[in-house]
C-alpha cells in the first residue's frame, strides 16, 4: 500500500539531515525548484528525495485526482453532499470551453454577471452613479463574513499600489463594538453599502446589515437604499429592504463562499482596483488553472505545493503549517488560507461516508514577516514541535527612492530565516557555543518567489492555493466544497439568543455548564457599575 510505503520512507529518513541531500545531488536545485511564468517554487529545503517523490506522484495518480480535476473543471457535480458542481474556476475564465448545468451552457450567463457587477464599479469610481445629493461616493462598506468578507477585504489590501478607488471598509464581526467603531468615522450621505450574502439569511450578515441601514436612514430617510447594493441570490428578499433590482448582483449556486471572490462577491474590490485590474487578477487564476490542468506533476505548482503538504502532515506527522508572507501587504493572507484549508478539508468523513484514517489536514497559521520573527520564530527555531513553514516574497517591492533598501533587507531577513531552518548552528566551528545557543535546524520549508506583488500575480497565487487544497483532498477522500460543521454552531446560538435576551426564558436540553454560563452572564451584566 503505498501510504505504507511513504510512512515507512518517514522513517528511513527522520534522522537524515536536509542539508546533506544538497551535497549528495549537485542537480538537488534544478529537480526541486518549478519556475513557471513569473513565478519560481522551491522545496528544496525538505527533506524528500527523488523516490519520496515518485511515491507521493504515485499515490496522487492512485486516488485519480487527474479525473477529479477534469470532473471539476467540466460540471460534474463533485460536491456531492450538496449535490453542486464546483465552478469558481468559471468564474475567470467564460472565454473557455462551454461548461453545461443541466443541459444548459452557462459561459455566456456567468460573463454578463461579471460585466454587471464590473460595470457598475466603474460607474461608482467614474462618478456615473452618484450619491442621493449627486456626489461622489468616497467611502464604501462591504458587510459579508467568512469568503464574502476575507476575500475582498485581503485582495484589496494586498493590492494596496493600484487602489485609486473610493475608501474600502469592511464590517464583519457581529460583535457590535466593530459596527460603532467603523460608523462613527463615516459620513452616511458619501458612504455606499454592499450587503454580500448568498441567502441574505446570514445571521452576522444580517444583523450588521440592519443596524448600517439604520445608520444611513437616520441621514437620508426614504432615499436610503440609493446608497445601498446587494450581492446575493435572494432577489425578493433585497427589494423587501428598499435596494433597488438594479443593484442586485447575482452569482452561481456552484461557487462556495471561501473560493467567491472571483464572483460578485469581489465587488468592492473592483470598486478600490478598477475593472482592469481586477480583470488582470481573473488572468492570473486563469494561467494557474491552465497550468494545473496541463503540467505534468513533478513541474505542477498546486500538485507539488500539495504533495509536499501531504508529505509534511499525513506522513511525517507535523500537525501545523505556517504561511508567512514576507510581504506587509499580504497580512490577511494567512487568514485567507486558513479558511480555504481547514474550511475545506477540516473533515472526518470520506467520499464513501467512512471516517478518515489520518489526519485530515493541518493546522493553518502565520503572519508576515519580518514582524513574526519578533513573536513567533523561536518557538519555529528551538520548539521540540516541527512546523513547515512556507515563505512567499516579490523579489521587487512597490516602493522605490530611499524605500528600496527596506525591501532588500525584507527578501534578506526571508531568505534568511529560511537557511536557518534548514542549517542551524551545528555546523563545522559551532561546536562550543552553550546549548542555549544551539539550533539544531534540519526543519523544512519551501518559498515561492515572484518578481512583484501585482494583480495578476496575486490571481495565480490565490488559484495556487485554492488547486494545492483540491489535491490534498481528492488524496484524502473528503469533499473540499461542503462545510456542514459550520452549520452546527450557527444553529445552536439561535437556540441560545432568547436566553441571553431575556434571562426569564427557558430552555430545555442544554448542558448544566450552559445553563450557569448564561445565568453567570445575566448576574455579570446586572452588577456591571
Amino acid at each position: 500500500m503505498i501510504w505504507t510505503a511513504l510512512k515507512q520512507r518517514s522513517k528511513e529518513v527522520s534522522n537524515r539531515r536536509i542539508t546533506s541531500l544538497f551535497e549528495g545531488d549537485t542537480d538537488r536545485l534544478a529537480s526541486f525548484t518549478i519556475e513557471w511564468d513569473g513565478l519560481y517554487f522551491d522545496y528544496s529545503k525538505t527533506n524528500i528525495d527523488l523516490s519520496t517523490r515518485n511515491l507521493l506522484i504515485h499515490l496522487a495518480n492512485s486516488k485519480n485526482v487527474g479525473q477529479y480535476r477534469e470532473s471539476m473543471f467540466t460540471g460534474e457535480r463533485i460536491n456531492f453532499t450538496e449535490n453542486r458542481s464546483v465552478l469558481h474556476t468559471l468564474e475567470r475564465n467564460t472565454e473557455g470551453p462551454e461548461v453545461l448545468i443541466d443541459s444548459k451552457a452557462i459561459n455566456k450567463e456567468v460573463q454578463q454577471a461579471q460585466n454587471r457587477f464590473l460595470s457598475f464599479a466603474e460607474a461608482i469610481r467614474e462618478g456615473q452613479v452618484l450619491t442621493r445629493k449627486g456626489t461622489k461616493f468616497i467611502d464604501v462598506i462591504n458587510i459579508g463574513i467568512g469568503g464574502s468578507d476575507l476575500g475582498p477585504k485581503m485582495v484589496t489590501k494586498a493590492l494596496t499600489p493600484y487602489a485609486d478607488g473610493p475608501r474600502i471598509h469592511f464590517l464583519s464581526n457581529i460583535d457590535g463594538a466593530q459596527t460603532f467603531d467603523l460608523t462613527k468615522g463615516l459620513d452616511p450621505e458619501t458612504t455606499l453599502v454592499i450587503v454580500a450574502s448568498k441567502t441574505f439569511t446570514t445571521l452576522e450578515t444580517m444583523t450588521n446589515a440592519l443596524q448600517v441601514k439604520n445608520w444611513l436612514t437616520d441621514s437620508l430617510g426614504a432615499e436610503a437604499g440609493k446608497h445601498m447594493c446587494a450581492i446575493s441570490n435572494a432577489r425578493e428578499k433585497c427589494l423587501e429592504w428598499d435596494i433597488p433590482e438594479e443593484r442586485i448582483y447575482t452569482f452561481g449556486e456552484w461557487v462556495g463562499g471561501r473560493y467567491s471572490i472571483w464572483s460578485a462577491i469581489g465587488l468592492s474590490a473592483a470598486i478600490a482596483l478598477g475593472k482592469d485590474n481586477f480583470e488582470q487578477f481573473h488572468e492570473g487564476g486563469k494561467s494557474m488553472d491552465c497550468h494545473f490542468r496541463t503540467a505534468p506533476a513533478h513541474g505542477n505548482l498546486p500538485m507539488m505545493l500539495a504533495l509536499v503538504g501531504i508529505w509534511h502532515n499525513q506522513i511525517c506527522g507535523y500537525s501545523t503549517r505556517a504561511i508567512i508572507p514576507y510581504e506587509e501587504r499580504m497580512e490577511y493572507f494567512p487568514d485567507y488560507l486558513q479558511q480555504l484549508e481547514m474550511e475545506s478539508n477540516g473533515k472526518v468523513v470520506k467520499f464513501d461516508q467512512s471516517e478518515i484514517e489520518l489526519p485530515s489536514g493541518p493546522v493553518i497559521w502565520g503572519g508576515t514577516g519580518t514582524n513574526g520573527q519578533h513573536a513567533y520564530f523561536q518557538h519555529l527555531h528551538q520548539s521540540n514541535i516541527i512546523t513547515p513553514c512556507e515563505f512567499l516574497i516579490g523579489a521587487r517591492g512597490h516602493e522605490k527612492s530611499n524605500l528600496e533598501t527596506h525591501h532588500d533587507y525584507l527578501v534578506a531577513n526571508c531568505l534568511a530565516q529560511s537557511e536557518a531552518l534548514m542549517c542551524g548552528t551545528l555546523s563545522e566551528g559551532k561546536q562550543n557555543l552553550p546549548n542555549y545557543r544551539n539550533f539544531n535546524g534540519n526543519r523544512p520549508s519551501t518559498t515561492l518567489l515572484y518578481k512583484i506583488l501585482s494583480p495578476r500575480v496575486l490571481g495565480q497565487l490565490v488559484a495556487l492555493y485554492e488547486h494545492r487544497v483540491f489535491v490534498e483532498g481528492v488524496i484524502l477522500g473528503i469533499n473540499s466544497f461542503d462545510q456542514w460543521g459550520v452549520e452546527l454552531g450557527k444553529g445552536l446560538a439561535q437556540k441560545i439568543y432568547p436566553s441571553i435576551n431575556d434571562k426569564n426564558h427557558q430552555e430545555s436540553g442544554f448542558s448544566k455548564s450552559l445553563v450557569d454560563l448564561i445565568s453567570k452572564t445575566h448576574e455579570f451584566r446586572e452588577n456591571i457599575n
